[in-house]
């Protein structure tokens, strides 16, 4: 069976082409896909038996919603869905002054094991599919009634590990006769895959690509990610540097803020160090609780982010969103948590 929703819209007219199909026929089918049909049956411009010829080489990828929590604070919901081989998700949809956004998974679970991540500790599953990321979006849309304008590729996973199908899903995402979402619409958050980052440097894409960062030192930051003793931090910065020069973007570096870790005056100004040069952004994000981790957020973030910005570093607080049903960052995980009065 084909995974018909990862096609493009020259592999529909391929498929088309073999069954000697009228070549408009691709377009009808793509367009429905883009929009988020969840069946053949409901391409109604489509005669019964090119439905019948579908529904027997091709199936849709929906991702369908099992549980919605909806935060008591903030107008945010997390979603837990069931993909089409029972594996399940979760993403964020949060409300801004600006419109909807969404923080959709790329992976079942995640092989990185960074200590402030509750997905991580789930352990790895699977890569998701292109058309189980355009599902997410097409059905917290659905469910919640809303339109959602920005994507942040910050659940579950990380992306730069499931690279081709990500780069096919942005493609699909921001073409024209789809969805027709803006690049710069779109973040990617990665840990540090130095590799793929080249690699994705070389597609010079416009969307803004986040990079967790978390410690000025290759000893802290091998403490808290395991990826560091791969990539250390001359190697990522180096890669980050090459990625701005060759894209034109500014990188933002997430740095999560843990009391008595990297939350000092020496790692303000080795953070300040390192940086030096990039026009890079620091989004501080106080680190949020989970199962198995013994970290507190910084009592300091706000000295912190004092320090950076007069040291000539620019640097933001992250606004705390969803913490109230694990919504929030690194809280992520496969299962669902107990209903609440709020959960549709």
């Amino acid at each position: 069976m084909l995974d018909i929703k990862s096609f493009t819209l020259p592999e529909c007219s391929a498929f088309v082409a073999d069954f000697n199909l009228p070549p408009f026929r691709a377009k009808q089918i793509y367009t429905w896909l883009a929009g988020g049909a969840a069946s053949f049956d409901e391409m109604t411009n489509l005669p019964k038996d090119i439905r019948q010829l579908l529904s027997k080489h091709c199936f849709i990828a929906n991702a369908d919603v099992i549980t919605r929590l909806d935060s008591g604070r903030t107008d945010l919901s997390k979603f837990l869905f069931r993909l089409h081989d029972g594996e399940t998700v979760e993403s964020v949809l949060m409300s801004y002054d600006y419109g909807y956004s969404l923080c959709l998974s790329t992976q079942v679970g995640c092989k990185m094991g960074c200590s402030f991540c509750a997905t991580g500790k789930s352990g790895f599953v699977r890569n998701l599919l292109p058309s189980e990321m355009l599902s997410q979006l097409h059905a917290a849309q659905k469910n919640r009634g809303v339109k959602i304008g920005r994507l942040v590729l910050m659940g579950m996973g990380e992306p730069l590990d499931n690279m081709d199908n990500v780069l096919r899903f942005l493609h699909l995402v921001s073409d024209p006769v789809g969805m027709n979402l803006g690049m710069r619409k779109i973040s990617l958050s990665t840990c540090g895959l130095v590799d793929q980052i080249d690699r994705l440097a070389e597609e010079r894409l416009q969307l803004t690509l986040s990079v967790s960062l978390h410690a000025p030192t290759d000893e802290l930051r091998s403490m808290l990610m395991p990826i560091n003793r791969r990539f250390g931090l001359d190697a990522l910065l180096t890669s980050c540097r090459n990625y701005t020069k060759k894209t034109g973007r500014r990188i933002s570096f997430e740095y999560m803020v843990i009391d008595g870790v990297n939350d000092t005056d020496d790692c303000a100004r080795l953070l300040a160090a390192r940086l030096k040069g990039m026009n890079a952004h620091v989004n501080l994000i106080p680190v949020n609780q989970i199962d198995g981790a013994d970290l507190t957020p910084g009592k300091f973030t706000a000295k912190f982010n004092a320090r950076l910005n007069t040291l000539g570093q620019n640097a933001t607080v992250r606004r705390t969103l969803g913490d109230d049903i694990n919504a929030a960052c690194g809280q992520l995980r496969s299962q669902g948590g107990a209903l609440n009065e709020n959960c549709q």
